[in-house]
């Protein structure tokens, strides 16, 4: 009985994280219940007097815990703990966290969560994306750029200047439109469901690029040269970073720059570099470089290698080539490399000028979070929504065995997918804009953001071309599918390639920089003076945070369960369960760092597992934040809420599975922690599968919301959607008809059946009128596009 008291008290203790005065009450009136009790000899009560007194002292008495426990651990960490290089911890400590350390932690703030405003458009905002952005979209036609033109018309370019497209993150100030971070992600969305191509090319100048870096770390007289210029278009952006040496480990670049003094005597500076895949190039008039500067003759000072740097030059700088074009997937926005040999730049061609020299890494991570947390995820929703649109009434109006395709199992499997998915990812991405306008640029966010949201794209792709078939696969000016298909990598590789992002990015940046005690204990160990004493708050306090954790992971994943039996509302429910993942994978992360130490960064089996198991989470909270923001829910709303949680938390339990029985024993008991009733996987319903696939192939308003915000004004979609709807209204009587017994076969009808079902006073002739028009429209459907061997360039049918 005095063995369950203690523990049951040692654990609440930890579960509710009780400070030095209630542990030491606690230890002091148990102890003298327990030796009241008389359960304990006399050397087994002096003992425990002891141990207590000792604990108590090593509670309170700081001073007495550094020199006997505190210093020794200090001096051994510091030999196993490998040192953080300048670029580690600038990657580190570029850029915020908002909310999703909480999550990190294990204790995840729901109140703040739901209290996190939703980003809005303001009423100049929406009329832009009604007005311009929608006039851009009505003269592209993505079949003429991407395989006739390989280029966007004229009037396209002219109107991207002309209406501020290039300058939408530009203070008005300057000329810009300034918009929000919402206004900049509707309009890619709505651009990139009409042409990737032209949605690339406004993506670019307002991510990571000349505007951006200018507006952080530019001096007064350079944004008040270049923004305006930028603004109106007088200028075309471009960054180049990438080169053949320097990839995704972009710290390594190859690129010099050396510090000599020119002809006239004055401090330059001297480059040569080579970069490829540069979005722009082609037609830039302004570079952003990154390169490494290097002061040989220490004209600065005594230090040699001053780092990355990044500059600015001119289309026309002495030296700078711009290569020929690179040919991207098929796509026709402008990309390719560029070149420079003894290219002579002033020190005012730096960002930032004197002070931006040795800071162009960080630069570079603090800005990266405006592509990774605004334009990709909103290129990957434009497809997720513009799919969804497209292959959903293509699967309603579809028949083959007497049925629309979209009502058979195994269509339905991909359509759950296809909706579910482009449902987390809007969320997703709504949360990030969330959190760019809260914290400014999220570091951890913005890496999932991009990681997860252009892998849900792929799937979402892929689904929607298993429905296809061959009208996915045969391109031409009807297909919507196909291009979208072929682009796919690019969203991949960008900004920071997905194998990277998760193996590496995700939980190694995110375990420093959300973990509340494991950066500080790394930093300690660096710090001459008073390393000690950081270090002993840090690591008590870590001991303690494990305990709690540890507590948590396995109170709540055996009550809660339970406690869900009587909880009603869905949010609730799916709250209950992230805390309980929450705090096992703040649990299991410990177990981690206790196992593998500062080699725990190469384990990327492990940490890709733990990235994914973050990502789900943080998604299914997006999902419940998005999900409240509405104060009623359609059935089919609480059905896509439902599917969600499930297909989060089921990824969530297998990936903490992966890593649990891929620890070394004894760790690999913690399985009893995080799964005390057993490995038991959120259920799934066919019927809730079925639901979703509905809500794809029959008009509605939450399939309305669910693709809002993509362009719908193409020939093609503009005749689905139309037929889609004339079919359901029409669906009574079309089934009138079908059920004729004029003809042995009926799976389709023909204008003779419905003549002759007027005939029968089944039907009426304005009614006939309109079966058959829809019966023309599906024909013009599920045609593809045919050309003439000169149209494909001169190929021929055969010999």
């Amino acid at each position: 009985m005095m063995i369950f008291l203690w523990l049951l008290g040692i654990m609440t203790l930890f579960y509710h994280e009780a400070g030095r005065g209630l542990w030491t009450g606690f230890l002091l009136v148990m102890t003298a219940i327990t030796l009241m009790s008389g359960c304990l000899g006399l050397f087994s009560a002096l003992l425990l007097v002891v141990l207590i007194l000792l604990l108590i002292v090593l509670i309170n008495a700081a001073t007495l815990r550094m020199a006997w426990l505190s210093a020794p651990l200090f001096n051994i960490f510091r030999k196993i703990v490998p040192p953080m290089s300048a670029t580690e911890k600038e990657a580190i400590e570029a850029g915020r966290v908002g909310w999703e350390k909480t999550l990190f932690s294990g204790k995840p703030d729901w109140k703040a969560l739901h209290e996190m405003p939703q980003p809005s458009l303001s009423e100049r905002e929406q009329s832009f994306l009604d007005n311009e952005v929608e006039e851009v979209c009505a003269l592209l036609d993505d079949w003429k750029i991407t395989h006739e033109d390989l280029d966007l018309p004229d009037q396209a370019w002219k109107l991207f200047k002309e209406k501020g497209f290039f300058g939408m993150i530009i203070p008005e100030n300057y000329g810009g439109l300034g918009f929000s971070v919402r206004a900049h992600s509707d309009v890619i969305i709505k651009l990139a469901s009409r042409s990737i191509s032209a949605a690339v090319t406004v993506m670019v100048p307002n991510s990571l690029g000349p505007a951006e870096l200018l507006l952080h770390y530019g001096t007064e007289k350079q944004r008040d040269h270049y923004l305006p210029r930028l603004a109106k278009g007088e200028e075309i952006p471009c960054f180049a970073l990438t080169g053949p040496q320097a990839g995704s480990d972009a710290g390594s670049l190859p690129d010099r720059g050396i510090v000599i003094r020119d002809k006239s005597g004055e401090l330059a500076i001297r480059l040569d570099f080579e970069k490829r895949y540069i979005t722009l190039a082609p037609v830039a008039t302004l570079i952003g470089l990154a390169f490494h500067l290097y002061d040989p003759d220490h004209l600065l000072g005594e230090q040699e290698d001053l780092g990355i740097t990044l500059a600015l030059l001119p289309r026309d700088t002495e030296g700078l080539e711009i290569g020929n074009r690179h040919f991207p997937a098929n796509m026709a926005f402008m990309n390719g490399p560029i070149r420079g040999k003894d290219v002579i730049v002033g020190f005012d061609a730096i960002i930032g000028e004197q002070d931006g020299i040795g800071k162009g890494w960080r630069m570079l991570m603090e800005s990266l979070g405006a592509g990774r947390s605004i334009s990709l995820p909103a290129l990957s929703v434009a497809a997720g929504k513009t799919m969804c649109l497209a292959t959903g009434a293509y699967a309603g109006l579809r028949e083959q065995f007497h049925h629309a395709i979209g009502r058979f199992e195994g269509v339905k499997e991909k359509l759950t997918g296809m909706a579910g998915e482009t449902f987390i990812m809007d969320a997703t991405r709504l949360m990030a804009l969330a959190e760019i306008e809260a914290v400014e640029r999220p570091a951890i966010f913005s890496a999932v953001a991009k990681y997860q949201l252009t892998e849900k794209m792929r799937r979402v792709v892929n689904h929607a071309m298993d429905i296809q078939g061959g009208s996915g696969i045969c391109l031409g000016p009807s297909n919507v599918w196909g291009r979208v298909y072929q682009s796919v990598p690019v969203g991949i590789t960008v900004e920071g390639a997905n194998i990277l992002t998760r193996s590496m990015i995700i939980f190694g940046q995110g375990a420093m920089r959300c973990h509340p005690f494991l950066l500080d204990e790394v930093l300690a160990c660096e710090e001459a003076e008073k390393g000690e004493e950081r270090f002993d708050a840090a690591l008590w306090g870590h001991f303690r945070y494990i305990a709690r954790n540890k507590v948590r992971a396995l109170v709540l994943g055996a009550i809660n369960p339970l406690r869900k039996l009587f909880i009603k509302d869905p949010v609730r429910r799916a709250e209950l369960d992230i805390d309980r993942y929450s705090a096992a994978f703040a649990y299991v992360t410990d177990c981690l760092v206790m196992v593998y130490g500062g080699s725990l960064k190469m384990k990327e089996h492990h940490s890709g597992r733990m990235a994914d198991v973050f990502s789900e989470l943080l998604m299914a909270a997006a999902v419940l934040r998005q999900y409240r923001t509405r104060d009623h829910h359609d059935d089919e709303e609480k059905a896509l809420l439902e599917w969600s949680m499930q297909y989060c938390l089921t990824r969530v339990a297998q990936s903490l599975s992966q890593v649990l029985v891929n620890l070394p024993f004894p760790f690999r008991l913690a399985c009893w922690v995080v799964f005390p009733l057993g490995r038991r996987m959120p259920r799934s319903y066919d019927q809730l599968d079925d639901r979703l696939a509905e809500l794809l192939i029959r008009p509605g308003e939450v399939r309305d919301r669910l693709v809002n915000g993509i362009y719908k004004g193409t020939e093609r979609i503009a005749l689905m959607e139309k037929t889609l709807k004339e079919v359901q209204k029409y669906s009574a009587e079309i089934k009138s008809v079908r059920r004729m017994k004029m003809h042995k076969v009926t799976d389709r009808y023909n204008p003779d059946q419905i003549d002759q079902a007027v005939d029968a006073g089944i039907i009426s002739e304005s009614v006939a009128e309109k079966l058959k028009e829809i019966e023309r429209d599906r024909e013009q459907i599920i045609r593809v596009d045919e050309f003439t061997p000169k149209e494909l360039g001169g190929i021929t049918a055969g010999p």
